[in-house]
């Protein structure tokens, strides 16, 4: 019986160490993030050009936001980063963007997939993927004809849609917003895990 009782806190003497370690690292992590904030010298302002949040869970990893124009149209933009690219620690990481412009009292909506791109903040560019017609906000037939790939579009036409979503408020403070508000959105999530997965360790502790 004696042989089985060191045994046991043997073994609960081993977890505790292993716990204790993973902990450390955890605890090293978190002191890192929070000290290491390379967004502080890119501070976010207020939702550009009359925009105004959706929807902006700290459970999620996008942002919708919404205007309506003085010309009577709506705008809907949901965004969210895109994959982390090859580079250790790239910044700014890719941002995909999906527009929708309805015109009032009219079912039809345009819809621009694209994103938001750049070697650093300072030349970020936003490309257009598609622009694609849907006949109502229910129409979701995969099937469908939505049109062209952008680039197979007469230049003239795209230019002409570029400066469209321009005056709809698709520019620069809306995508440089975009790219430093969801870079602090995601760190600021990553550090929540971390302070779960450290108090999910500590219990036993």
């Amino acid at each position: 019986m004696r042989r089985l009782r060191v045994n046991g806190i043997l073994r609960q003497s081993e977890k505790a160490l292993r716990d204790l370690d993973l902990l450390k690292v955890i605890q090293s992590e978190i002191r890192h993030e929070r000290s290491h904030d390379r967004f502080k010298n890119y501070p976010v302002g207020f939702y550009p050009r009359d925009f105004v949040v959706d929807w902006d869970s700290p459970a999620s990893q996008d942002v919708v936001l919404r205007r309506r124009c003085e010309s009577g149209e709506e705008v809907a933009i949901s965004a969210l980063l895109g994959p982390v690219r090859d580079e250790e620690g790239s910044f700014p990481r890719d941002i995909l963007m999906k527009v929708c412009i309805k015109k009032p009292g009219l079912d039809p909506i345009l819809r621009f997939d694209g994103g938001v791109s750049g070697k650093d903040f300072k030349r970020l560019e936003f490309n257009i993927h598609t622009a694609c017609y849907l006949p109502s906000p229910t129409s979701l037939n995969p099937s469908a004809y939505r049109g062209p790939s952008f680039s197979k579009l007469d230049p003239n036409l795209q230019d002409a849609l570029k400066e469209y979503l321009q005056a709809m408020g698709i520019g620069e403070d809306l995508t440089n917003f975009l790219v430093l508000h969801l870079h602090k959105k995601e760190q600021s999530q990553y550090v929540s895990w971390l302070r779960k997965l450290e108090a999910l360790v500590s219990k036993d502790n």
